[in-house]
């Protein structure tokens, strides 16, 4: 045999270890990711118990499910590196020829590798540094960082097996030897420039999303790599940043939130949903495509997902929509606008972003978010409408039919209620409320008799997604300090000033801001970002917060459906395996539908700022 033969049997034995060592570890981690999940549950549901049944809770009930929190979100960073939501914007990249699409992949690998590096090197120095134990649970602090370090690490073990597995030794050694220079030349290196680190550091991320790199690791390796251009954060206060904007009680619904959507699905108790919203508008014009907008207001009160919601609309109405005479694309583009509805329509995802980024009242904002999507809701039936010339149409339902699709929808309109009513009659809080959707739908599914392999995959996959949202919060954080150390409010508020500081003014310029944020930036990533710096403006215009904030996930979620992000559409894309681009032009009528509904809610808070103005 000749040394070349023996170089590729090598290689692909390789392979085959790689492979199996990586199934291996994704196993382990999802088991484990699992039953943190269920800890974290059970710890919440336990805390509301003993309140209510016992009068007191157990302490330190908050912290421990912080730090199980925290944990999740470093054992589920290698599973989502690939999910849906690492935000990888392949838009670019495709357009590439083949040599280019290497290029790509390992520049992308290169920064995932240095935020990998990030999180190791900057959690060790924190750990080291950092002293005392926790106030309740009389744990060292410096655990909670060994574990987001310890999440880097699995991080790069997990590139290392995927990219050996896949055959692609020698891209790996490239993107390697590219992040070990850049990694060991960033901290030594002055540049001089006026260039402010914020927008240094935004230049960089932008540059990792072209190359498809996941958002989280493009702004982490932009973040230390901002330090030659003046950035005044280390690495162990990128990492203590990261790690506080994860300790927020507020964001555990967001995994409670999102393991009831899954369990709703796997129960089958969202297509009870899909009967009802049928049998009340499946007989007009268009009406299976009425049926998708419906199901998708009601499916919204249960999941706080669009990306939920969009797989799950591409799984179940799309076959039927092209079997009844609807263009493949023109069916995908209506699934994908519809499932904007979800993170508006409480419970909403988006909305806990928003309050934790910006201390506004969530019963409040979930309030909102029922006028706003029901405006948004009207918008697009009545683009449905115009827009539809085929389809077939059933027969209209009778009256027995209507009342027996609805009494069978009762257990999911009763996840709505305890959501909604929970919270904004004070009785539990936003992540008790979510907690007991989430303990609601297991019941349901237990009752249903769903199979224990099915409530796996549902925690896990709930897990996963939860990692994926978690880390972006967390990473987004060192962005968000250096656009406050460099004052880029103050320099969107003379932006303001220059237009004059009415609320019409601040109210169009703000909806121009953020519609062109959308179109790079993912929804939570541009809330974080920028929901602080723009609400500042509204209150001072006098437009009130509440329906400024709204507006804000209105419009940051038409994002999800405009080029080159897009992420519904390509949630869409990626399950029915159209092609991207023809569903961005299939979706324009629906696009321009909710852009009118974004000018109707605009114009309705300045006409209520200047109806509560002093006189």
């Amino acid at each position: 045999m000749s040394s070349s033969e023996t170089l590729v049997t090598r290689e692909a034995f390789g392979a085959v270890v790689a492979g199996r060592l990586l199934r291996w570890l994704e196993g382990l981690l999802g088991l484990v990711c699992a039953g943190l999940l269920a800890a974290l549950l059970g710890v919440v549901i336990t805390a509301v118990a003993l309140r209510y049944g016992f009068g007191g809770g157990f302490a330190g009930s908050d912290e421990l499910a912080i730090w199980l929190h925290v944990a999740l979100i470093a054992f589920g960073a290698p599973l989502a590196i690939n999910s849906a939501l690492a935000m990888r914007l392949d838009v670019f990249t495709r357009l590439l020829p083949a040599w280019g699409q290497r290029t790509a992949d390992i520049l992308a690998d290169a920064f995932v590798l240095v935020g990998g590096l990030v999180l190791v090197s900057g959690a060790a120095e924190i750990a080291a540094m950092i002293g005392g134990v926790s106030p309740m649970l009389d744990l060292p602090e410096w655990i909670r960082f060994a574990l987001l370090g310890g999440g880097g690490a699995l991080v790069l073990l997990a590139v290392f097996l995927q990219r050996i597995a896949a055959g692609r030794s020698l891209q790996l050694l490239a993107s390697l030897a590219i992040a070990v220079v850049v990694y060991a030349g960033a901290g030594k290196l002055e540049i001089a420039t006026s260039l402010p680190p914020s927008l240094a550091l935004g230049l960089i991320a932008l540059v990792g999303l072209v190359v498809s790199a996941p958002l989280p690791y493009a702004f982490l390796a932009a973040a230390y790599l901002a330090i030659p251009f003046g950035s005044t954060m280390p690495e162990p206060a990128m990492v203590g940043s990261v790690v506080s904007g994860l300790s927020k009680f507020l964001l555990l619904a967001i995994p409670f939130f999102l393991l009831a959507g899954g369990l709703l699905t796997a129960s089958g108790v969202a297509g009870q949903l899909v009967r009802f919203a049928a049998a009340l508008v499946g007989h007009k014009r268009a009406g299976l495509a009425q049926t998708t907008l419906l199901t998708s207001v009601l499916f919204s009160g249960a999941s706080g997902s669009s990306v939920a919601n969009a797989a799950f609309g591409a799984s179940t109405f799309q076959p039927e929509l092209v079997k009844r005479g609807y263009p493949p694309a023109q069916a995908g583009a209506i699934i994908a606008s519809t499932s904007v509805l979800d993170n508006v329509i409480p419970p909403s995802i988006a909305f806990l972003i928003l309050a934790a980024a910006t201390n506004l009242s969530v019963g409040k904002l979930l309030v909102g978010g029922f006028v706003a999507g029901a405006v948004m809701a009207v918008s697009l039936a009545v683009a449905i409408h115009w827009t539809v010339r085929g389809g077939a149409t059933a027969m209209p339902a009778s009256r027995s039919e209507k009342w027996r699709a609805a009494v069978a929808a009762i257990p999911a309109f009763g996840l709505g209620f305890i959501v909604v009513a929970g919270i904004r009659l004070g009785i539990v809080t936003t992540t008790e409320a979510a907690a007991l959707a989430a303990l609601y739908t297991l019941g349901l599914g237990l009752f249903g008799r769903l199979r224990a392999a099915s409530l796996y995959d549902a925690f896990r996959q709930a897990g996963t997604e939860a990692s994926a949202i978690g880390l972006l919060i967390g990473t987004a954080a060192p962005f968000a300090f250096l656009l406050a150390v460099d004052d880029i409010s103050g320099l969107v508020a003379s932006l303001a000033g220059a237009f004059g500081n009415s609320a019409v003014a601040v109210m169009l310029l703000s909806n121009v801001i953020l519609l062109v944020v959308g179109l790079v930036l993912d929804i939570g990533a541009a809330i974080l970002l920028f929901g602080p710096l723009l609400l500042p403006l509204a209150v001072a215009a006098g437009i009130d917060p509440i329906h400024f904030g709204v507006i804000v996930v209105v419009n940051l979620m038409i994002g999800g459906l405009t080029p080159p992000v897009g992420m519904l559409v390509y949630v869409v894309s990626g399950v029915t395996r159209l092609p991207a681009a023809s569903l961005f032009r299939a979706i324009l009528p629906y696009l321009a539908a909710l852009i009118v509904s974004l000018a109707i809610l605009s114009a309705g808070a300045v006409v209520a700022s200047a109806l509560a103005a002093p006189r």
